[in-house]
């Protein structure tokens, strides 16, 4: 059999489809096994195998048609290790891989796909933990089924197939819980702060049609609710309007020229001086208009003559002013009724949404917000709380902290509303790490908070554009930071002083895990095109993303997101290395300061090396903290102080067990804010009915202020009447139904209550 015969042999696959010989794909093969073992090579080398392997074919299957395609790599092998040990070993090696991860995804996981699909399809969301894995996602619904169905075999496919081996590994045994894994291969991007501007300046299409410039308040919040649905879509996370108010203030600048035209022009019609006046030339002025807050008496000064006329004007103005005040506070009540009731991702999905506002000091502005809060505090059609979208009210000295600034009665209305509706939270503008980035000020600056505490500014890839809008978060992975600590200390009994030079030696090894682990993700995150993101990208949502043609791959807009590597447990942590968390000592606190001291240098050395922006992040991981405690201790048992809960504490939390003080609590974490760049909460827990001591309430979010907190929230009981289903604070009397405290309840609403435990 000659060489030139080759191409008349067929090789078997191992699903059984049968294809011609392809020579040049064993000298690819053959390369990337130099590759994986030399950085410099000759490729003469590559060649002189390659001959010899299509020589070795020629002489033992001379006489067959047919070769299968583990036939093929076993010769490759066998010429490898005749020429290089080392080669020959990593292709090897390589082969073994990929064969463990066919074997796992097809046979072993069989059985576990089945049970889990068992339990999607025939199970409740009561019964099965899966479906209940995201909480704005109706697991017992059909849509949210199917996700599920979806979600399991997209996790393992990912696992099996696109990702080296001892990732998945990590993941599964609880050393590391990659994020959102079931997008893995999707491709996609976590999360974004949506530049409003941008779209409404010549509108937008998403994916299914066009839509217009906005050209009233009710249209700009309609047409923000739909961007945050659609991009949703191209994206497995949260989306966020970092700058709501000023987005929406030209909305509300558009509807008040609206009215005023209207309001004049009815006015002078109706008492006859109509054709005396030139109306043209009027709605000329009014569109130049820069403010809804006028001098009535000085802007139509040319055309108010008399007495009379002043009177029609100013009424008129008054008129539109209170019209616009009305339509606002309607625009921003249905945005949050829309939030809380729009569906994503098949229908089955409402979208994790939030908004950042409170520095705009304009009387458009200013009307949004002051609206924003009011229709908050009234909550949903049978009084419910919102929970959707988390709102983030931003202090700013000179803007909304001091009680000289323009917009302290709004921050007074913030914490009015947030005492009855645990909304908004409180983000800082002011603070050691977010104070730098601020220009004047222009709002795109400020760092604006994803409501589950995700930020983006920083950008080593390009310093012009260290901004918010347009930016957000690519994929973020987790660390168990109490295994570590377990390994390395003083909990299990092997050793009484903590091990750290093992305990680092341990950690960096993880962290250097997880940033080989967030590049392979963000190589398949660049492997993709414009039309698989056709809002994020194709409506140029996404920052610089204007500049790609059809085509383009994304990696040159896409490296100005953040690559983020998270920790978990880290009171559990210092508990297992030195027996106290970082609320209980001094010398705790120390040592917890340096161990995220160390990963944030880590992640602050990757960024330098790579050009792209590795960040520190506090995981939000209310679901995770279970899943390492319970992996945790199936391994070493029951811990005092650490593997004993069902969960580890959140991030570098003072644990919610541990009795101190609001000033002690937010004195012991505000120190760990300016060290993890991708993204922190202080939550404070009370007591009691805070909506009625709006002091109180202030001067607690004093304190987070003080202590250099970034982002901060205050949680307190919310009531429910059985009756009427009223959800928030609730004294004597319930404010919708009338119903007084300890009245009875009908025994039908018992029996339905009872019915739904």
């Amino acid at each position: 059999m000659k060489n030139d015969l080759l191409n008349d042999l067929v090789v078997v696959k191992r699903s059984g489809q049968r294809v011609g010989f392809n020579g040049p794909k064993i000298a690819i093969a053959i390369k990337k096994g130099f590759d994986s073992v030399y950085d410099n090579y000759d490729e003469k080398e590559v060649n002189k195998v390659y001959e010899k392997v299509l020589k070795n074919i020629e002489k033992n299957y001379e006489s067959r048609k047919t070769i299968g395609v583990e036939e093929v790599q076993d010769i490759i092998e066998e010429e490898l290790k005749k020429y290089d040990e080392e080669v020959y070993k990593s292709f090897s090696d390589y082969r073994e891989r990929r064969a463990a991860s066919r074997d796992a995804f097809v046979v072993k996981q069989q059985h576990k796909f089945v049970k889990a699909i068992e339990s999607l399809g025939l199970k409740s969301a009561k019964e099965e933990n899966a479906k209940r894995e995201n909480a704005n996602v109706d697991g017992d619904g059909p849509m949210g089924t199917m996700l599920h169905f979806g979600s399991t075999v997209s996790k393992e496919f990912g696992k099996a197939y696109l990702m080296d081996t001892k990732y998945a590994r990590a993941h599964d045994e609880g050393t590391i819980h990659i994020h959102d894994l079931d997008f893995l291969a999707m491709g996609t991007t976590t999360c974004n702060q949506i530049d409003l501007d941008k779209l409404f300046k010549h509108g937008f299409s998403t994916g299914h049609g066009y839509l217009r410039t906005p050209n009233d308040i009710m249209s700009y919040t309609a047409l923000a609710a739909i961007c945050i649905q659609a991009n949703q879509n191209d994206q497995h996370g949260g989306q966020s309007i970092p700058m709501f108010d000023y987005y929406m203030a030209p909305g509300v600048k558009k509807t008040f020229k609206k009215q005023l035209k209207q309001m004049i022009y009815d006015y002078l019609d109706l008492d006859g001086f109509l054709g005396e006046i030139d109306f043209d030339k009027i709605v000329e002025i009014i569109d130049k208009l820069e403010t809804i807050d006028i001098d009535v008496k000085e802007v139509f000064k040319e055309y108010i003559t008399s007495d009379r006329l002043e009177e029609l004007f100013t009424k008129a103005y008054s008129k539109a002013y209170s019209k616009t005040d009305r339509i606002t506070y309607q625009a921003m009540e249905a945005f949050i009724h829309n939030l809380n009731t729009m569906h994503s991702r098949a229908g089955a999905q409402v979208p994790f949404s939030s908004v950042n506002f409170g520095t705009d000091v304009s009387p458009e502005g200013r009307m949004v917000i002051k609206n924003f809060l009011l229709a908050t505090d009234a909550g949903l059609g049978n009084g419910e709380t919102p929970i959707f979208p988390i709102s983030i009210f931003k202090l700013k000295e000179g803007v909304s902290y001091n009680k000289e600034d323009p917009n302290y009665d709004l921050f007074r209305l913030a914490c009015k509303v947030s005492g009855k509706r645990l909304f908004p939270n409180f983000s800082f503008m002011d603070t050691s790490f977010n104070k730098p980035y601020l220009h004047g000020n222009d709002p795109k600056y400020e760092v604006g908070y994803m409501g589950c505490r995700t930020r983006v500014i920083g950008n080593v890839v390009d310093r012009d554009k260290e901004v918010t809008p347009g930016r957000g978060n690519l994929s973020f992975t987790t660390i168990n930071l109490p295994r570590i600590g377990i390994k390395h200390g003083i909990a299990l009994g092997e050793r009484t002083k903590a091990d750290m030079k093992g305990f680092y030696e341990e950690l960096d090894d993880v962290l250097d895990l997880c940033k080989g682990q967030l590049l392979q993700r963000f190589n398949i995150q660049c492997s993709k095109g414009v039309e698989n993101f056709k809002f994020l990208l194709g409506a140029h949502v996404w920052l610089d993303s204007e500049k790609l043609e059809p085509g383009d791959k994304i990696r040159k807009v896409l490296k100005h997101g953040t690559l983020s590597i998270g920790f978990i447990g880290l009171a559990e942590c210092l508990k297992a290395l030195i027996g106290e968390h970082q609320g209980e000592s001094e010398r705790a606190q120390k040592l917890g300061l340096e161990i995220i001291k160390h990963m944030r240098e880590k992640c602050d050395g990757y960024s330098q090396d790579e050009k792209l922006n590795f960040t520190c992040l506090a995981t939000p991981a209310e679901g995770l903290s279970g899943r390492f405690v319970g992996i945790d201790r199936s391994i070493y048992g029951k811990i005092k102080g650490i593997t004993d809960r069902e969960y580890y504490t959140n991030s570098f939390h003072v644990p919610v067990y541990y009795h101190t003080t609001i000033s002690h609590k937010l004195e012991v974490e505000g120190k760990y804010h300016k060290l993890t760049n991708a993204g922190h909460i202080s939550y404070i827990e009370i007591d009691g009915d805070t909506a009625n001591n709006v002091d109180a309430f202030e001067s607690i979010v004093r304190v987070m202020h003080d202590n250099d907190i970034g982002y901060g929230a205050i949680n307190h009981p919310v009531d429910r009447d059985p009756v009427c289903g009223y959800v928030g604070v609730i004294g004597d009397v319930c404010p919708r139904c009338g119903r007084r405290n300890f009245e009875g309840v009908p025994v039908e609403t018992i029996n339905h209550l009872e019915c739904d435990c």
